[in-house]
């Protein structure tokens, strides 16, 4: 017992990593204590051919029509939550598996490498367990996401946008199409957009949303004016 309480918690990244996995496992803990359970949903509209922070409410039309009015490239901020399934699973449920894999890793490294021979210096190899940790959890998330999608995860649908901040990920004027993202209970959700009166909006204005399409092809926005950007 003592010996598995020593790699638990020495050297130093394997204390931090025990640490950080614990409070997940009391907040999950806590979750299914209080009744809330695991955040499941209905009608949910996953695809899972790769990841892809969803456009709420597009049809092909409107995709079709997003293509021939702009070539956007997606930040890699965004590529990076599409890697591993943001939007397809509970944001709490990533960081969670997250938080795992870099314990397994910490631990295997500690042992391998012998971190407790290098003191406080050994917390370095968390740079590099946090990136490999990050690819591992595209492939270890697989399953979770085909749960979510089988027992119908609403995700963002679940939401109500209007008169929420976002933040434009591309540039557009007059009719144009474009897109925003908006953060809701730490998901980051990407909504499909036109500007409200036709002025220019660029890459990175901060908007509000005032509006839905009729046909909900897409949301109205126009710029936040506040403290930051006056």
């Amino acid at each position: 017992m003592t010996e598995i309480w020593n790699i638990l918690f020495n050297p130093l990244p394997n204390a931090i990593m025990t640490l950080l996995t614990g409070m997940s496992l009391v907040y999950w803990l806590f979750t299914m204590l209080l009744g809330d359970g695991f955040e499941m949903g209905t009608d949910a509209d996953i695809q899972f051919e790769g990841a892809d922070v969803q456009d709420v409410d597009m049809d092909a039309d409107t995709q079709a029509d997003m293509e021939t009015e702009q070539h956007v490239e997606p930040s890699f901020f965004s590529k990076a939550m599409d890697f591993i399934y943001v939007g397809k699973a509970p944001m709490m449920v990533l960081v969670t598996l997250f938080k795992f894999i870099s314990w397994i890793v910490t631990i295997a490294s500690s042992l391998v490498l012998n971190l407790a021979a290098f003191g406080w210096k050994s917390v370095l190899i968390l740079i590099p367990v946090f990136i490999l940790s990050f690819f591992l959890l595209h492939y270890v998330a697989i399953p979770f996401v085909k749960l979510y999608k089988n027992v119908g995860y609403a995700g963002e649908e679940a939401h109500e946008f209007i008169g929420r901040l976002g933040k434009m990920r591309s540039t557009i004027q007059g009719e144009q199409l474009g897109a925003i993202e908006v953060v809701v209970n730490l998901d980051v959700i990407r909504l499909n957009v036109k500007s409200k009166d036709g002025s220019l909006l660029s890459y990175g204005d901060d908007v509000i949303v005032t509006n839905q399409d009729p046909n909900k092809k897409f949301y109205i926005v126009q710029k936040d004016i506040n403290l930051n950007n006056i």
